[in-house]
């Protein structure tokens, strides 16, 4: 890989043109965050409309493509322009979430999700285009207001969501999210140039297809087999199918110079444990976030021990205590860190909180006061890791390394949250459908109380793998540097490697 040397950013100040950049790159992360708790809010609806009991795909369609375009788009954004892919990335996820609004049957809107994982990809490229083209001294502002608006949508976004569905009906939200893409790719496009940095460099696309499949082939085994049989050949077909693809994957990744993902950085103690703890505290997000809206808005009528049978709107209270309490977290870490703390404990401290806060709600389904507090215990937790995380990379890698270990962090986050859905709904669809008519269920699924209990504690479990991850991470790192060893004068200690068998 040869790199250019970059150029440095004209120094400067703010200008109404880099106002305006600004503004266009932040919205496009609003609105990734937006419709996230969006389209949670609407699963129960939309899975009654399409008559499906595979919610989870509404979800894991969208986490799957942005798991395996991220790394890809990354390195292609170093080779060609951060700008023309950003906005390659805002053009397909607009054209996703405008099939989603029109989509016909469950299959295409499945189809239009998945185009719209192209959304997550600019979580990453915003900041490296910022870095790269903003004037020095206007950088370290401009990230933090980025960093910082993606907690504050979390507490109107509900109410719009549930103003929108409530009124205009579920197909909105995507009509919504089509024309503020549109619209915010056009601003970027004449406010924000592109960078001058370029490296030469190898796309590893067969490794982008071989584990895109082979992840892809499991999924669909695991989602279809109670439905289909799990010795019917095509369950069969998928699981083995997809375990092949990523045994050639993890082959092809050790042979050649620049794989999608490096799995020498996986060797090291400290990089594999905080790849586990973010997908861990995704994982808890996206379980809580489907769950909830399923509790708290199944009619009270049903007799089912749960509901409380509110609209969309009346939803949105339950999500204001998640979304203030992850805020809440996010600065006590950076209060806490920047006056020396580890955040290996606040990583782990964030783990424990949302883990207990699952593990209440699943208690007592029948209390909107209690189920409140849970709401809010959870969000407390994923503020607190969410901001542990860069701290912890920031500790854990060399700067010449953060960008390829942000990329592999990034698809397991995307990864972890996509198959937790799939196993989540398998399980309810398994053995906690509620025995209700037909003509109330509508082809759709109904769960019993008992069922959402063990998705309560399901999520409790993956809050608590993540614990250990937390607690199992050195007390002291030596930096992965880019010839794989610790740096200069800093001996790597024996736990930082995580060698075979150990």
């Amino acid at each position: 890989m040869t790199t250019a040397p970059p150029t440095p950013a004209p120094d400067g100040g703010w200008t109404p043109r880099l106002g305006f950049s600004l503004l266009s790159m932040v919205l496009i992360l609003e609105l990734l965050s937006a419709s996230y708790l969006m389209i949670s809010m609407a699963l129960p609806t939309i899975s009654r409309h399409y008559e499906t009991d595979q919610t989870a795909w509404m979800m894991t369609g969208f986490l799957l493509v942005g798991a395996v375009s991220a790394p890809l788009l990354g390195k292609a954004a170093d080779m060609v322009g951060k700008r023309k892919v950003l906005l390659a990335c805002v053009a397909v996820a607009t054209v996703g979430f405008l099939v989603s609004a029109v989509a016909p049957t469950y299959g295409i809107m499945i189809l239009g999700r998945a185009l719209g994982g192209f959304l997550i990809p600019p979580l990453f490229l915003t900041y490296s285009l910022i870095r790269d083209v903003f004037p020095q001294r206007t950088v370290a502002l401009a990230v933090s207001i980025s960093t910082a608006g993606m907690g504050l949508v979390a507490i109107p976004t509900p109410f719009l969501a549930g103003w929108l569905i409530d009124d205009f009906g579920w197909r909105s939200m995507f009509w919504f999210c089509t024309i503020i893409l549109a619209v915010m790719g056009v601003l970027v496009r004449i406010s924000t140039p592109e960078t001058p940095v370029r490296i030469r460099s190898h796309i590893d696309i067969t490794g982008a297809v071989l584990i895109g499949g082979g992840l892809a082939g499991i999924l669909l085994g695991v989602s279809f087999g109670p439905t289909w049989g799990w010795s019917a050949p095509g369950t069969l077909v998928a699981l083995v199918g997809g375990v092949v693809l990523l045994a050639a994957w993890l082959v092809s990744a050790s042979k050649i110079p620049e794989p999608l993902v490096r799995l020498s950085l996986l060797r090291r103690r400290s990089v594999l444990l905080i790849v586990v703890s973010a997908g861990c505290i995704y994982g808890v997000s996206t379980l809580f976030s489907t769950i909830l809206p399923y509790v708290v808005m199944m009619s009270d009528k049903l007799g089912l021990g749960y509901g409380f049978g509110v609209d969309h709107e009346g939803f949105a209270v339950f999500q204001v205590p998640t979304g203030g309490m992850t805020m809440v977290g996010g600065l006590i870490v950076g209060f806490l860190v920047g006056r020396g703390t580890r955040p290996r404990l606040t990583m782990a401290a964030g783990m424990l909180v949302a883990g207990v806060g699952a593990a209440l709600s699943g208690i007592n389904l029948a209390s909107e006061p209690y189920l409140l507090v849970c709401a809010g215990l959870v969000g407390l937790g994923m503020g607190l890791a969410y901001a542990s995380i860069p701290n912890l990379l920031i500790e854990a890698v060399a700067p010449q390394l953060q960008a390829s270990t942000a990329s592999i962090v990034a698809a397991v986050q995307s990864v972890f949250p996509g198959i937790l859905s799939v196993i989540m709904f398998t399980v309810l669809n398994g053995s906690f459908k509620a025995d209700l008519p037909a003509e109330i269920t509508q082809g759709a699924a109904f769960y019993t109380s008992q069922g959402w209990t063990v998705a309560f504690l399901m999520t409790a479990a993956v809050a608590l793998a993540g614990l250990v991850a937390a607690v199992l991470l050195p007390k002291r790192f030596a930096q992965a540097t880019a010839e794989g060893s610790a740096e200069a004068g800093a001996p790597a200690p024996a736990e930082e490697t995580v060698a075979a068998g150990a």
